[in-house]
C-alpha cells in the first residue's frame, strides 16, 4: 500500500487558511481566502461524487491566486489534480491544462472523503462553530454540508476507520 494521504485545514490570521495536502513525500500547501467559501467548496464537491457527477469542479481564491481542483470519478477511486492559475480574475475561463499542475494523486472515494472529514472536523472541534465564523468571517462552519457527507461516506463507503461526529455546542 502506498503512503496515507493526509489532509490538513487551519485557520489563519483573520480571514486566511491554509490547506495542506501529502501523501508521502508529495505535499502542497494551499493558501485559502475567505473570498471563497473554500472548506464548504471541498465538502460538497466530494459529496458530488457520490452521486451522478462524474467531476467536480471549484477553486479557492488566494488572492491574486486561483487554486483549482478537479475530482474525476473513476468508480471506486478519484483522480485529484489541483491547478494553480496566476491571477482568479481570469482563470476561470481558461482550461485545467493552462494551469501549473501543483498536486495529483488517485485516492480511493472512501480515503478520500474519510481524511478530508476529519479534517473538516478537527477544525470544528478546536473552533466550534462561533470561533470558525470569528476567523472565517464571511462563511459560518459547514455543519450541514459535513453531515451529509459523513452520511454518504459512511452509506456507501467500506470504512472500518473511527468516525468523530460530535458537534461542539456554538
Amino acid at each position: 500500500m502506498g503512503a496515507q494521504l493526509q489532509v490538513e485545514w487551519d485557520l489563519k490570521d483573520h480571514g486566511w487558511a491554509v490547506c495542506r495536502i501529502s501523501e508521502g513525500p508529495a505535499k502542497v500547501n494551499l493558501s485559502v481566502s475567505y473570498c471563497t467559501d473554500g472548506l464548504a467548496d471541498l465538502l460538497s464537491s466530494i459529496g458530488s461524487l457520490y452521486g451522478t457527477s462524474q467531476t467536480a469542479r471549484f477553486f479557492f481564491d488566494s488572492e491574486p491566486t486561483e487554486f483549482r481542483w478537479v475530482l474525476r470519478n473513476q468508480g471506486a477511486d478519484v483522480d485529484v489534480s489541483i491547478y494553480s492559475f496566476p491571477d482568479v480574475a481570469i482563470s476561470p475561463d481558461l482550461p485545467d491544462e493552462d494551469g501549473r499542475l501543483r498536486w495529483a494523486s488517485t485516492q480511493s472515494r472512501s480515503q478520500l472523503a474519510h481524511v478530508v472529514l476529519e479534517a473538516a472536523q478537527r477544525v470544528l472541534r478546536e473552533h466550534g462553530e462561533d470561533g470558525y465564523l470569528a476567523k472565517w468571517a464571511m462563511h459560518p462552519f459547514p455543519v450541514a454540508i459535513l453531515q451529509d457527507l459523513r452520511r454518504l461516506h459512511l452509506r456507501h463507503d467500506p470504512c472500518d476507520l473511527a468516525h468523530d461526529m460530535t458537534v461542539p455546542p456554538k
